[in-house]
């Protein structure tokens, strides 16, 4: 590299907004049209038409089952995975209690990294592509296990063993509760958890990518990845929407409530999007699926979306804001019974895949994603002063 391209640095957009940083076979988010893909598939087709296992196939082998016997097989594959080793078992209670304050997806960073220390996880640039798979399928397998495990042992009750016979979404419900879902209320959840496996270059993506383009394992990339979906501003939004409803309370102060914070500068949970500007497409299916089961929750919820988007239209003139994800997600889990504790981590549980497709993507370049930064502080240099 010569001198020149060492260092000349380039303008760009506070966050890395619209910058195209890397190339992806996974998938991409179209804002201006309100459409995101997985691979060559519409994201909200396949949450329709297809099963999770299908959807989590494809991200990592480039392909949907082409039959049902391929489906099986693949299914097959990941049950055994469900179950935790030992070590990790054993660790789980005093974990709980130590994340008690925090949560379950507190404690599945340190649940994850004692995974891929216990399994032997290593270095993402220090073995080869089978490898890279085979810890990646069975770190994604854990996750609903470590998550719904951390959940009960916080609230005082034992863990429920996974079940092989169970798909994906009817076993992490099965997990959580100990009773097998009703099969409305586990595909409810099942479209959902296929509709957020990925979602282009967002922040905890990225920072996972960051993170296996060091080379290091891919329970190190995950644990990142959880880090940055942690923050309320990424992945903590749905309870926070559904906390927006609680606190309107009624049709009457739904005006009053979003033109008070409105005109504060407060942000309203569950509308807008950074890189839509027109409907969310997530949003609009999660919405059909709540008026699938309809009662005074959807009904208010869709009068709420009604109600703000006419607010902001008329606070926000020109700009396109719209209910993203994170509100009808949350309306969504209430009524198939997630404590609202649970709505991040379930997230989670879908994400993992999308997260671990692209660790493995990016771990097929050896390029370290190394940014610039501009310095903006005293001018250098200056004499270090002695010690008075």
């Amino acid at each position: 590299m010569d001198g020149r391209s060492m260092n000349t640095t380039a303008e760009v957009p506070r966050g890395l907004a619209g910058v195209v940083v890397t190339e992806t076979e996974l998938g991409d988010v179209r804002g201006r049209e309100g459409f995101y893909h997985y691979r060559q598939y519409s994201a909200v087709e396949l949450a329709a038409s297809r099963t999770f296992e299908d959807v989590w196939h494809l991200m990592f082998r480039g392909s949907l089952p082409a039959d049902a016997a391929e489906r099986a097989a693949f299914a097959a594959e990941i049950a055994p995975l469900r179950r935790l080793p030992e070590a990790v078992r054993d660790a789980l209670p005093a974990l709980a209690r130590a994340t008690a304050l925090s949560g379950p997806l507190a404690g599945l960073r340190t649940a994850l990294s004692l995974l891929g220390a216990s399994a032997g996880f290593r270095p993402v640039y220090d073995i080869d592509p089978g490898r890279r798979a085979a810890d990646a399928l069975a770190a994604c397998a854990a996750v609903p296990t470590l998550l719904t495990a951390l959940h009960r042992l916080g609230q005082g009750l034992e863990p429920v063993e996974p079940r092989a016979d169970l798909p994906y979404a009817a076993n992490y419900l099965y997990m959580l509760t100990g009773r097998e879902p009703d099969p409305v209320t586990a595909r409810a959840v099942e479209q959902y958890l296929i509709s957020t496996i990925d979602h282009g270059f967002n922040a905890s993506t990225f920072t996972a990518r960051v993170i296996a383009s060091t080379g290091a394992d891919v329970a190190a990339a995950l644990t990142g990845a959880i880090g940055a979906l942690s923050g309320p501003l990424h992945g903590g939004a749905p309870s926070r929407a559904l906390d927006t409803l609680d606190a309107i309370g009624t049709a009457e102060r739904i005006e009053p409530w979003i033109r008070e914070r409105v005109l504060a500068g407060d942000r309203i949970m569950g509308f807008g999007h950074p890189v839509y500007r027109t409907e969310d497409p997530r949003s609009r299916m999660l919405r059909e699926i709540a008026l699938g089961f309809g009662g005074p929750l959807v009904d208010f919820a869709v009068e709420v979306e009604r109600r703000v988007e006419q607010i902001l239209a008329e606070l926000k003139p020109g700009r396109e804001l719209h209910t993203n994800v994170e509100f009808y997600a949350g309306v969504v889990m209430e009524l198939c019974g997630l404590p609202r504790e649970m709505f991040t981590p379930t997230f989670c549980a879908a994400r993992v895949v999308g997260w671990s497709a692209n660790i493995l993507e990016q771990a097929a370049d050896s390029k370290i994603i190394r940014p610039a930064a501009r310095y903006t502080g005293p001018t250098p240099p200056e004499p270090v002063p002695a010690l008075g």
